[in-house]
Parts: C-alpha cells; structure tokens; sequence
C-alpha cells in the first residue's frame, strides 16, 4: 500500500469540505450541494467514486437523521432555510485509491457556520470531537473490529445520544472493493491492525433529538502501533 496516494485522496476530500460552506446557503438543496462538492472535487483532478455511483451523499434537515445504503438514495431538492444542518459523506476515488471523510454544517440565519451558535449544534459538534478522541485512546492493533462496536456504542449511549446507522456500525475498513470492506460491528472479530487503514464515522443523534451528526476520518496504525489519521 502506497500510503501517500491515499494521503492525496483524503486531503482533497478534507480540501473540498474546506471550501465546500462557502457555497451553502439558505437557498441551497441536498442536489445543490452535491453537484458543488462533485465540482469541487473534479477541481483537484478526482471525478470517480467507490460508493454506489455517489460522490456527496449529502442529507439535511430531518434527513440529516436518515440512514440509507447508496443503493436506496436520492438527493432532495428541500431547500436548506434559515436554520438546518447539512451532512456530507465524500466517497473519492482516484484509480483503486479510495477516499472517505464526512463532515456536519450548521446553518443559523441562513449562513453556514463553523462555530455554531445553536445549543443542539454546538453540543453534537463537541460529542463528534469527543468520540473520536475517546476511540484514538482506546485502540491499539490488537483491538477487534467488534471491541471497538461495543466499546464505541457504550460511549454513544453514556454521553446521551443514540447509533442511528442503519447496520448499527461505527465504520468500516479501507479496501479496493466494496464488498471485501470489514465493519466496526459485532460480527467483525479481526483486529484492526491487519487492515491497512479504517474509518470511524459514528452517524449519532441525541436521545428524542432533532439533528443527526456524522464526522468520519481514515485512520491507521504508525510503526509504533499509535492510531494516526491520514
């Protein structure tokens, strides 16, 4: 594996969710935002995707709890308002080389922000943040698959908020093809050391909650065995 290919298309990805809140407004639909983050990505010279024929699989408002294969999804033409959250899940491909980070924007008085002022907004922002530092100092390569499900899905529930995916994972390996892809579910028993690379990506919304909130990063094991996002 040629980590520095993966590298390129991650941070184009990441680079496309950098630019990507400029362009969501009010007036902006789930179709708006995806045919932006297609463009935007096609800028940086990456046009295919790994994931069921969607590069941006883009939810907002009550959506923004909906979980949903690609197979099953289609983009809707809501238009976002005064007072929504987005989420986008980038699926890049360049070559074999897969990309995969997803990312939450809040919308207050109609413009996206990155430090959102709303209760709920703010709040679901810190426990995504939390999440992934508890998972960071949890893991080492001999934890499983399904270790890091329970592990992970115990500190959804203890911080009051609620798995909301629709095969009840946290995330999956990187492969070459979708279907060799092992889940961080219960049935997955291999360590994660023997991938190369995984994501954590908990789709989470607060008990009797409005919002669902998705932050989902590569990570991989250094030489010294410490968790590393790529």
């Amino acid at each position: 594996m040629n980590l520095d290919e993966y590298k390129k298309v991650q941070s184009a990805a990441k680079e496309v969710h950098a630019q990507l809140g400029r362009f969501i407004s009010s007036e902006s639909s789930e179709q708006l935002i995806s045919n932006k983050a297609i463009e935007l990505m096609a800028s940086m010279g990456i046009t295919d995707t790994w994931y069921h024929g969607i590069p941006a699989f883009v939810l907002l408002g009550s959506r923004s709890c909906l979980s949903v294969s690609g197979r099953d999804y289609t983009p809707s033409n809501e238009l976002v308002g005064m007072t929504n959250m987005v989420t986008v899940d980038l699926s890049p491909m360049l070559g074999d080389v897969w990309g995969d980070c997803a990312r939450s924007y809040y919308i207050e008085e109609g413009i996206c922000s990155e430090q959102p002022k709303k209760a709920e907004f703010s709040e679901g922002k810190a426990v995504e943040k939390e999440l992934h530092q508890i998972m960071s100092e949890f893991v080492t390569p001999t934890v499983t698959f399904s270790e890091l499900f329970e592990f992970g899905n115990q500190k959804i529930r203890e911080l009051g908020y609620e798995n909301l995916d629709f095969l009840g994972n946290l995330g999956h390996s990187i492969e070459t093809d979708p279907d060799h892809r092992k889940f961080i579910d219960s049935a997955c028993h291999d360590q994660l050391g023997a991938v190369n690379l995984f994501t954590f990506e908990p789709h989470i919304r607060k008990v009797n909650g409005k919002w669902g909130f998705k932050h989902e990063n590569i990570y991989f094991f250094d030489q010294n065995g410490c968790i590393t996002e790529l």
